[in-house]
């Protein structure tokens, strides 16, 4: 039986292919379909929440393993009377997180530390610093804004209604809660407008920077002993909790 023959009811141009120009169609066609499927499982992956998919500032943020004691990989910035501290200013534990006022897993992890605070009282004190990241376009602005509540003894008030409602950040917002916590509303808002505090922000952002941060939320313990290990992401209380209660023993 000839080509022709074999062709059957097969269009004719199919028919006049070479087996080279076969070959080649059949090899695309076969990439098509493995990159058709792999979209799907990325998809399916997405939807599902799974955090590989995520960028990656936020990889170490999403539904993260247990906290494992690793120590920073730069060198942390020594906290000062200038760093924002809640808590026993002269506690022998001290947990100092890099955060985000826009990103939900930090807002998650803003639970966890208050019950930290609650739990351990005087033996722990919560240093705050920030890190606002690339993508969260009100980040930096709410940092600017939580430093000038600062400037008028309102940093932590301001900090949690902030967090609290990370979705909903623009100076309206904070104009709103400068209202609420009663400060001076037109040194608030000059002081928010003037961006007189940006070069705190920018201060936490080197700091960050050079200790390693990579994503929010990224706290560092600090023991009695001044040993340093990290926290990477929103960890549940539970895991904080068993950490904190070997320390504190």
């Amino acid at each position: 039986m000839n080509s022709k023959e074999k062709c059957g009811t097969t269009s004719s141009y199919v028919c006049n292919l070479s087996p080279t120009q076969m070959f080649v169609i059949g090899a695309v066609g076969g990439i098509l379909l493995l990159c058709t499927i792999g979209f799907f499982i990325l998809l399916n992956m997405y939807l599902g929440g799974n955090t590989g998919t995520q960028p990656a500032a936020h990889v170490a943020a999403g539904n993260p393993p247990a906290a494992q004691p690793v120590a920073p990989s730069g060198e942390l910035a020594a906290v000062t009377k200038d760093d924002h501290i809640r808590g026993n200013a002269k506690a022998k534990i001290t947990l100092v997180e890099y955060s985000d006022y826009e990103c939900p897993f930090c807002s998650r992890f803003h639970e966890t530390m208050k019950k930290v605070m609650d739990k351990y009282g005087d033996d722990v004190r919560w240093v705050y610093r920030h890190f606002p990241l690339s993508f969260h376009q009100n980040a930096k602005p709410a940092a600017v804004a939580a430093e000038c509540a600062g400037l008028q003894g309102k940093f932590w008030e301001f900090s949690d209604k902030l967090i609290e409602d990370y979705k909903s950040l623009n100076v309206s917002k904070y104009n709103e809660i400068a209202k609420e916590l009663s400060l001076n509303e037109k040194k608030f808002a000059d002081c928010v407008s003037e961006q007189k505090t940006a070069k705190d922000v920018d201060e936490d952002i080197a700091s960050a920077t050079k200790v390693g941060v990579r994503g929010t939320p990224h706290t560092i313990i600090i023991d009695k002993k001044g040993n340093k290990q990290v926290i990477s992401g929103a960890q549940p209380f539970e895991n904080v909790d068993a950490i904190l209660a070997e320390l504190t023993k």
